[in-house]
């Protein structure tokens, strides 16, 4: 018998149910496509909306866009801030499994591919480019919300980029990696909702990802696919039930102290309901100087005013760290969003004394805070220091 003949009778009664065996309850899975890390410009899809929903949908497991050797070890990718900052400690805190399920290719693999490690970052990172700092500098970002993903129209561009081949083939890599990740993706899904029978299964991605493993879970025994408005949105008090003080600081730090703040991209109701919400419980020097970064931006006080402030700030601060910075590697000085994300609070509130002596015209006076500043740090974080010092007046 031809050797493919044989192959094919073999997978064929493989994938027969086998005789007498009791049929399993179909899993639902949901699988909630998002923007990373919009979640900390999008009022409508702020991280209490994305906990919300999790409660809602009261899921048996929630599967995270991270790989199972990775997760293992702790590790995420920087700017997923949705997973390792909003559904992990959500799905810990009331002992929901967690199945990590990205599939990405060896560092041997991505070299030969591309030339380069993809998740090595350069010592300096690029203002454009791979690896840049994260911002969303378009006005729509800003109003995005929970299930944005479930309207193909939304994702059109990216499904039509995955289905169209590079002009020239030996630039199509990107694409063909994207679908077999993607298949991948699937295929550790329906493990996991196997794992799961008669239950429900919560899938966090990235939405470009989410047309593919919807496609290929629908022909999965024993797997429904709802989509996520389904369940409708959460309400506003089931909202506020969820909100926490580590997503407002996380909020406030993305917008006033990254490079989203360049980007002049802002939601200023929103950042300011944030900031309030944190002033009626706190007065720390987090606080205040995250306060007088966002009346600054809003032309509630003077240059002069907020200078003042700065300085009374890091005179009282002490050793007072930020909340929340993204900080991933602590021996860096950057974050994926902040060039000086690891700073403590005093640090931070000289850097923009720094900041405002450069846009008044006092290069030498910011120069002494550059010089003053550097001898507290690393030498590789110095190194970082002078690469990004251009950028505090962009």
């Amino acid at each position: 018998m031809n050797r493919m003949l044989v192959v094919g009778v073999v997978l064929a009664m493989l994938s027969l149910p086998a005789r007498g065996a009791p049929p399993e309850a179909a899993t639902q899975v949901i699988v909630l496509g998002v923007d990373h890390a919009a979640q900390l410009v999008a009022r409508e899809d702020r991280p209490a909306v994305l906990a919300a929903f999790l409660d809602r949908a009261a899921p048996d497991a929630i599967c995270i866009e991270r790989s199972p050797e990775a997760f293992a070890r702790n590790d995420f990718y920087e700017f997923t801030y949705e997973v390792q900052d909003v559904v992990v400690p959500f799905a810990r805190e009331r002992n929901i499994d967690v199945c990590p399920f990205d599939w990405h290719p060896s560092t041997e693999d991505a070299q030969l591919g591309f030339g380069m490690d993809l998740e090595a970052i350069p010592e300096i990172r690029p203002i454009r480019g791979f690896q840049q700092f994260l911002t969303f500098p378009e006005p729509a970002q800003l109003h995005r919300t929970l299930f944005h993903a479930d309207d193909p129209q939304n994702v059109a561009r990216s499904t039509q980029w995955s289905l169209t081949p590079a002009t020239r083939t030996a630039q199509d890599l990107p694409r063909r990696l994207f679908l077999y990740r993607t298949f991948l993706q699937a295929k550790r899904i329906a493990a996991a909702a196997r794992a799961h029978p008669g239950g429900t299964v919560v899938v966090v991605v990235g939405e470009f990802h989410k047309r593919d493993i919807d496609a290929v879970l629908a022909d999965e025994p024993g797997i429904v696919v709802v989509q996520p408005s389904s369940l409708g949105a959460p309400s506003d008090a089931d909202i506020q039930r969820q909100e926490l003080p580590a997503y407002r600081f996380a909020v406030a730090s993305f917008n006033l102290l990254g490079r989203q703040a360049q980007t002049g991209n802002r939601d200023d109701a929103f950042l300011r309901e944030t900031v309030d919400a944190l002033s009626g419980s706190s007065a720390t020097a987090e606080l205040q100087l995250l306060a007088t970064r966002l009346d600054l931006l809003q032309g509630r006080i003077s240059r002069a005013e907020a200078i003042g402030r700065y300085k009374q700030i890091a005179a009282a601060a002490g050793e007072a760290r930020f909340t929340w910075t993204g900080v991933k590697d602590v021996r860096r000085l950057d974050s994926w969003f902040d060039p000086f994300g690891n700073l403590s609070v005093r640090q931070r509130a000289r850097l923009e004394l720094a900041r405002e002596s450069i846009l008044a015209g006092r290069p030498a006076e910011a120069d002494r805070l550059r010089t003053a500043l550097g001898r507290e740090l690393t030498a590789r974080q110095r190194r970082q220091l002078d690469g990004y010092w251009p950028l505090l007046a962009k």
